[in-house]
């Protein structure tokens, strides 16, 4: 590990030298405050040095021993209550600044305490969990389960037993959650979405599987009056499955076309492609829906997106009552923790994963077990 000291007049001025010189990917080992006196003691002067470092290629060379589960697991990842950093809104800027960068800080110093305990052995493994983009929060739950069963045998875990007890340790966070498709028990089903998820896809899926499969009549309700390309679309599939398509544009247009939808069994809905992030979009939505108890609704992202960003759409769905997530293009990816982090972070279920733009078989209904399973498929 390349290593270097770093001083300046704030936490904020130092984590941007770190960053400047060795990158996002440094990670902050120590810090401390340096006070220095002039005139005699009369003026003193604070400076904040910060020792950084970052991974280079090298042979590492691990102790054998493990470190004590039952005493110190939980040091190395949980921080403080007293030292659990809240920020204001009427905090200036600048200190929220620096109130951000001090919790960038511990937690660097936390992942890098976290990898130097790593044994040898468990360090390949833990490289694969990264590349799937696992949350921090779940690798390190992983770890304190993975040295359990360590310190309970005298050889190394091997592959296949450290991937069992990650199914273990996945399943145990996920068994409670719903999983499964359409229980057509609800005639109308909401499916929304942003742009570019593949959401109008995934609705003829859903309906051609509902009507070969399960013989249902159905009709179609769009409100994605901004791209012709999509009623076009959506026009070609009804075509195909033979059933009818309304337009609507606003709250009265939903009211006719539901009722000209009540001989139907279902009802699906396919809404506008929009900006999720900005909430009036999503208000929109609310004002031209009714969620009632023959409502289910379902929210699709697509794997391919920045965790953050998906992050962002779901919070700005958090007032409507979505029953499960659709993921889509996992055929389109090489990574698919982020899927896990937001099913277990806001507790929500699954319903369909698709895997390529075959109507309707490149979809697959949710169950646990291939939800487990879909894990450690490809490089593993």
């Amino acid at each position: 590990m390349k290593m270097k000291k770093y001083t300046a007049p704030s936490i904020s001025e130092a984590m941007k030298l770190v960053r400047a010189e060795l990158g996002e990917d440094a990670v902050i080992i120590n810090s401390k405050v340096i006070v220095t006196k002039k005139l005699f003691g009369l003026i003193k002067h604070k400076n904040f040095e910060v020792l950084a470092g970052v991974d280079q290629v090298e042979t590492r060379q691990m102790s054998p021993r493990l470190p004590d589960l039952q005493t110190n697991a939980n040091q190395y990842h949980e921080v403080p209550e007293q030292l659990k950093l809240h920020i204001d809104d009427s905090l200036s800027n600048e200190l929220k600044s620096e109130i951000a960068d001090l919790k960038l800080m511990m937690k660097s110093m936390q992942k890098h305490t976290i990898q130097s305990e790593l044994p040898e052995n468990f360090l390949p493994y833990f490289d694969f969990l990264k590349r799937q983009e696992l949350s921090e929060e779940l690798i390190t739950a992983i770890r304190d389960e993975l040295f359990v069963h360590q310190k309970q045998q005298d050889d190394p875990l091997s592959k296949i037993e450290m991937k069992n007890i990650t199914e273990k340790v996945l399943r145990k966070l996920l068994e409670d959650l719903p999983m499964g498709g359409l229980s057509y028990e609800k005639k109308y089903i909401n499916v929304f979405g942003p742009t570019g998820v593949g959401k109008t896809t995934t609705i003829a899926k859903m309906a051609a599987r509902s009507v070969l499969e399960k013989k249902k009549k159905i009709g179609f309700i769009t409100t994605d009056t901004y791209r012709i390309a999509a009623i076009e679309q959506l026009k070609t599939y009804a075509n195909l499955l033979q059933a009818p398509v309304e337009i609507v544009y606003n709250a009265n247009d939903y009211k006719k076309a539901i009722e000209n939808f009540a001989h139907l069994d279902l009802v699906f809905i396919d809404t506008a492609g929009r900006n999720y992030k900005e909430a009036k979009y999503v208000d929109d939505l609310k004002e031209m829906i009714n969620f009632d108890e023959e409502v289910e609704s379902y929210l699709v992202l697509a794997l391919t997106a920045k965790e953050q960003d998906m992050e962002s759409i779901i919070q700005q769905f958090s007032e409507i009552p979505i029953g499960k997530y659709i993921f889509t293009k996992i055929d389109e990816t090489n990574s698919i923790g982020t899927m896990y982090n937001l099913m277990i972070k806001y507790n929500k279920g699954l319903a369909y994963y698709t895997n390529g733009q075959e109507v309707p078989e490149d979809i697959e209904e949710a169950n646990l077990e291939a939800v487990l399973e879909l894990f450690f498929q490809g490089e593993f």
